[in-house]
Parts: structure tokens; sequence; C-alpha cells
């Protein structure tokens, strides 16, 4: 009775670790600033994507794939400068969307320039993507961050 027990309370136990270790995580994200002169600082938001993968443009069209977005937190610390900046993405026509898809693959790095009202602040904000491969794709995802800039 003992073992039977065990066994119950152990199965699910392993059943959700290795259900776990099937959820895909294809983009990395990593930020950094770079302060430009006393009162102004560029932002960077940096996608590692695995191998087959890809992610959209912050600047896809609508009516196709969830465009990579930037929600930055309000602050009285610092305020946008235009618009976030990205390097120009591969372009495809896409039977599924029947639109152009514009998307990047292995790296991209996103800028937002960013004029401070303080020395040091932190930018936070939270983003969202949607990753891809020919075949699949991903629910969205969220990515909260924050970015200390001293």
């Amino acid at each position: 009775m003992k073992k039977q027990l065990i066994t119950l309370l152990v199965l699910p136990l392993l059943w959700a670790i290795h259900a776990k270790a099937q959820i895909l995580k294809p983009v990395k994200w990593s930020y950094a600033a770079k302060k430009i002169s006393d009162n102004e600082a560029t932002i960077t938001l940096k996608a590692d994507i695995e191998e087959s993968w890809h992610i959209y443009s912050a600047y896809q069209k609508d009516g196709g794939p969830l465009k990579t977005s930037f929600k930055f937190s309000p602050s009285k610390e610092y305020i946008l400068v235009g618009q976030i900046a990205e390097p120009k993405p591969l372009a495809v026509f896409d039977k599924n969307f029947d639109i152009q898809v514009d998307y990047f693959e292995n790296t991209v790095t996103f800028q937002q320039k960013v004029k401070l009202k303080t020395k040091q602040t932190t930018v936070k904000g939270k983003l969202e993507f949607m990753a891809c491969t020919k075949a699949q794709c991903l629910p969205p995802d969220e990515v909260n961050f924050s970015i200390p800039i001293n």
C-alpha cells in the first residue's frame, strides 16, 4: 500500500518535470543602456534567436503575424525620443497570411533613445513578440525588462 501511494505521488511530479522540459523558448533577450551625453541615452533590447526560428518586425503591417512591440513604463525621470529603431528586416510573401512579412533570424537589436531628466534612472517596461518557424508559431510571449542607466 505504501509503495502504491508513493508511486501515485511521484508519477505526477515526473510528468510535470517532463512537460516543463518540453516548453520551447527559442528567443533569449538581453538589455543594455549607453549614455550618449549627460542627458541622453540609448536603450538596446537584443533578441538571440535559435536556428530555424524568427520573430517579426516592430513595423510588421497589420493583418499578419503579431509584430514585436515595446511598452515603456511612464516615468518622470526620462522621456522617449522618437520610435524604436531596428535594422532592415528580411521580407518574404507569406501565403498563410497572404501578405509580406518582415522578420529577423539569428539575432536582432532594437534601440530606443531616451532623454534623461536625472543622472541615473531605470527604464522599465515589457515587450511582446511571437516566435515562428516555417512549420509552427508559438503563442505570443511577454517579457518584462528593467534597464539601469548610470
